[in-house]
This record gives C-alpha cells, sequence and structure tokens, in this order.
C-alpha cells in the first residue's frame, strides 16, 4: 500500500487520465451523434453500452501490451513503406470515420425533412420492433469498432507515457466515468444546435483524415485539430448567443405591438 502515497504515482495517475479525457473528446461526440439518431427512451442505455464498451476495450487491451507494441512491427512494405498492424486499424478506423461522418452530414444537411426524427419512426408491429432492435445494436456495433481505434491510440499513448499497468488501468476508469457523467450534456446539446452538430461532424471528418494520415507515417498532432475546432466551437458559441438575443428582442417587439 506504499505506493498510494508515492506522490509521483498521483501526478502520472492525474497526467494520464486527464490526457484520457482529451483523447476521448472525439468518441464523446461520435457517441452522442449516432446515439441522437435513436429514439429517446434508447439513448441513455445506448450511451451507457458505448461507454462501457469503451473501458472495456482499453482495459483489454492494457493487458495484452506486448501484442500491442507489436502492433508497431512492419508487417509488409508498400512502395518501400512499412505497414504495420496499428497502421491498418488506424486506416480503416480513419476511413470507416470519414465515410460515417460524411454520411451524417449529408443526412443532416440535405436529408433531414425526408428521413425526419428518430420519434416520428412507427414502432407498430413486430417487424417495426426488429428494425428498431437492429438499428440499435447497429449503432452500438458502430460505436464498437470506433471505441476499438480509440482505444489503440489511447492505449498506445498510455503506455508511452506510464509503465505501471494499475494506473494506467486506474486512468483509464476515472476518464471513462467523467466521459460517462458528460456524455449526456454533451449529447442533448448538440441535438438541440443543428449547427453545432454538423461542425462536430466536421471535426470527426478532420479525426478521420488525421487517422488515415496516422497509417502511412504523417503525425498530425491532435493539439491542432483540437485548437481549430476550439476556435471553430467559440464563433458558434458567438453565433448562438446573436441569435437568441435576436429571438427575444422580436418577440419583445411582438408582444410590446399586440
Amino acid at each position: 500500500m506504499e505506493f498510494l502515497f508515492d506522490p509521483n504515482i498521483w501526478i502520472a495517475f492525474a497526467m494520464l487520465a486527464a490526457l484520457e479525457i482529451v483523447l476521448g473528446i472525439d468518441n464523446i461526440i461520435f457517441i452522442s451523434i449516432l446515439v441522437g439518431r435513436l429514439p429517446a427512451e434508447q439513448r441513455d442505455l445506448a450511451r451507457r453500452l458505448g461507454l462501457g464498451f469503451a473501458m472495456v476495450s482499453r482495459l483489454a487491451l492494457l493487458f495484452s501490451l506486448s501484442w500491442i507494441m507489436g502492433l508497431k512491427s512492419d508487417l509488409f512494405h508498400v512502395f518501400g513503406q512499412g505497414i504495420s498492424g496499428r497502421d491498418i486499424v488506424l486506416l480503416l478506423g480513419g476511413i470507416f470515420l470519414l465515410y460515417k461522418a460524411s454520411h451524417e452530414i449529408f443526412v443532416e444537411v440535405e436529408a433531414r425533412e425526408e428521413d425526419g426524427p428518430p420519434e416520428a419512426i412507427d414502432t407498430d408491429g413486430v417487424a417495426a420492433a426488429e428494425a428498431g432492435k437492429k438499428i440499435f445494436w447497429g449503432t452500438i456495433a458502430q460505436i464498437g469498432v470506433v471505441d476499438i481505434v480509440f482505444s489503440l491510440d489511447s492505449v498506445i499513448t498510455a503506455v508511452g507515457m506510464v509503465d505501471q499497468l494499475p494506473v494506467m488501468m486506474a486512468a483509464v476508469i476515472a476518464s471513462v466515468g467523467v466521459m460517462l457523467f458528460a456524455a449526456k450534456p454533451i449529447g442533448d446539446f448538440v441535438d438541440a444546435h443543428p449547427s453545432v452538430k454538423v461542425l462536430a461532424l466536421a471535426f470527426l471528418v478532420m479525426v478521420g483524415m488525421a487517422l488515415t494520415a496516422e497509417a502511412f507515417e504523417v503525425h498530425v498532432p491532435k493539439a491542432y485539430i483540437y485548437a481549430a475546432m476550439s476556435f471553430s466551437l467559440v464563433v458558434e458559441f458567438l453565433n448562438i448567443r446573436s441569435r437568441a438575443k435576436r429571438l427575444a428582442k422580436i418577440q419583445a417587439q411582438k408582444a410590446a405591438s399586440a
């Protein structure tokens, strides 16, 4: 129990937990957007299952550290470029993110009125219930695929920072707990502001491009992506505030003239 009183352990835990939370932002956004396509009564369960799978996948990868480090070894070469198992996972995950985020942007911008909100789907009959189950578990499966990609990146970062397995496990559990607490308010905010949702999807496109580039040994620091996204969010928050003030002014004028 002496390690509990070692300040270096706590510093490493705090730094790694904070980093895991930051690295999990894109995961939260992805889960929030996918869950937003489900009926309201299924969203909380889907969030919990999605984040639970994220924690399980991270812990499972931590217990197989030798395998994780082995993923960095080249399996074959293409045009002189070494391709490792990690590169393949990142490439497939990046392509999936690019496809899914682009598709969701199309649905949000072009096909929103045709699709209608999830609550409008007819749930009468056995066929409709079965279709609802397929949509739910299909969503969970998509979350699981991206969780594995994000977990791989996250665990490799953790291994590079800390060499004590219990500290890494504690940091992962703590970060998922924070994400679980933050996922619902973030999801509700994104659902309430369509423009923020499109912005978040554009952020996922950037992450997908970064993962694809990383697969070919072109490192794009996530700090650049987060900085660009933060600036865009600040501008969007100002727009939301401006729209709210204009709406309040119009309503006040209508009330005065009534």
